[in-house]
């Protein structure tokens, strides 16, 4: 059996799941590397300005160790706050036959790619794109096109996560034959109704919460930050004065007190806070529409998207969020709106409220399309470039 080292950072939500499902199917042996060593009982989440923990398992069901991080500032969200100078010994060791480096905008991952590039097949994983990219010609774009061709060149494979990540790769010299489809995913199987459990849950919550029979209710789940645009989110759906139509705000973080301040008296608008991940299948059940109005930048996908429609819930997205080319079928599932443009929003929102009687076809086309995005996918991507790859 061929061994795959995963080089990550820490362990999150998403990706845990699918490393424990890779371990069960049996086909590569798998070891997952985590590089912030520190973040092995909690993360500080500047986010939500405060540490947390999930209420899932994430280090149950696979190998994995953590090695030992001597950044003086730890962390993911700089290049020097992941420097692990056993990593690349540790990983010779275990004798990988082929290597996959998530991000390689930290100290030691890039420093994996350059040494094990000629070694053992490297492949990379990321979700980055140009959705936030100034239109144009500038010298800093063009040193920018330069330092990431010369960083891309050091793998073997890329695994783009949709069209927007795809177009990314290429527009930075890798090849096309290198690029292969590796969908950005959740745990579909968790989110999908179990029996009716989850509805009957959010049907209470929406009776605690005095949401009224018959109303419409809009969903946003997420960090209360600036790049997520939850304050245009409100305003947008404010002004339009829908009798019918709640809009229930989930989440904490920075902008959490403002808002509470301006809109925590408005019928119409309903506080919430942090759900984890246990709650977050009920959570997405609690509306008739999910919402992401992010600006970016970096909302380099919209994870939460995923998990919405798994949850048979139609989505309104802005275009600045990586999923939204991919994922949402204008009209059919969604639609996906100008971020920053009040008016689009706002046609969108009335769109869906004229529509009310279709938001369950609707949530039944986002969790057909969804399908598709699965870990499943993932999982078979990988073992074809690993059963072709290895030993070349």
């Amino acid at each position: 059996m061929k061994k795959l080292a995963i080089i990550t950072t820490h362990p999150i939500q998403y990706y845990a799941p699918l490393f424990r499902k890779i371990a069960e199917r049996g086909t590569v042996q798998l070891k997952v590397f985590y590089t912030w060593s520190q973040a092995k009982e909690k993360v500080y989440d500047p986010g939500f300005g405060k540490e947390r923990s999930w209420d899932i398992p994430l280090l149950e069901g696979y190998d994995y160790t953590f090695v030992e991080n001597t950044s003086k500032s730890p962390g993911s969200h700089h290049f020097n706050g992941i420097i692990n100078p056993s990593l690349i010994k540790k990983v010779q060791k275990w004798e990988s036959d082929a290597i996959i480096v998530f991000g390689w905008s930290f100290r030691s991952h890039l420093a994996v790619m350059r040494f094990f590039k000629g070694k053992v097949p490297v492949m990379f994983k990321g979700d980055s794109n140009l959705l936030d990219e100034p239109k144009g010609f500038s010298v800093k774009k063009m040193a920018r096109r330069i330092f990431l061709s010369w960083v891309y060149s050091h793998i073997d494979v890329a695994l783009y996560v949709g069209s927007a990540n795809k177009a990314y790769y290429l527009a930075h010299g890798v090849p096309a034959e290198k690029l292969v489809f590796s969908p950005h995913a959740i745990d579909n199987e968790r989110f999908k109704s179990n029996g009716g459990f989850f509805e009957t849950k959010a049907a209470e919550w929406r009776k605690e919460l005095g949401i009224k029979e018959g109303e419409t209710v809009f969903v946003y789940a997420a960090k209360l930050i600036s790049k997520k645009q939850p304050e245009f989110l409100i305003t947008s759906f404010l002004s339009l004065q829908l009798p019918q139509a709640r809009l229930v705000i989930i989440g904490n973080g920075e902008m959490e007190g403002s808002l509470k301040e301006k809109y925590g008296n408005n019928k119409a608008i309903i506080f919430a806070d942090f759900q984890n991940q246990s709650n977050m299948p009920v959570v997405y059940r609690l509306g008739d529409v999910f919402c992401l109005p992010s600006k970016g930048p970096g909302e380099t996908w919209g994870l939460a998207v995923n998990e919405a429609m798994a949850c048979a819930r139609p989505v309104l997205v802005s275009d600045k969020a990586g999923c939204a080319i991919d994922l949402v079928k204008e009209g059919e599932n969604g639609y996906v709106f100008n971020s920053g443009n009040t008016s689009d929003l706002c046609t969108k929102m009335k769109l869906l409220m004229s529509r009310k009687e279709e938001l369950k076809q609707m949530g039944s086309a986002s969790l057909t399309i969804v399908e598709d995005w699965s870990y499943e996918n993932i999982i078979q991507s990988i073992e074809k470039i690993t059963s072709v790859n290895v030993g070349k």
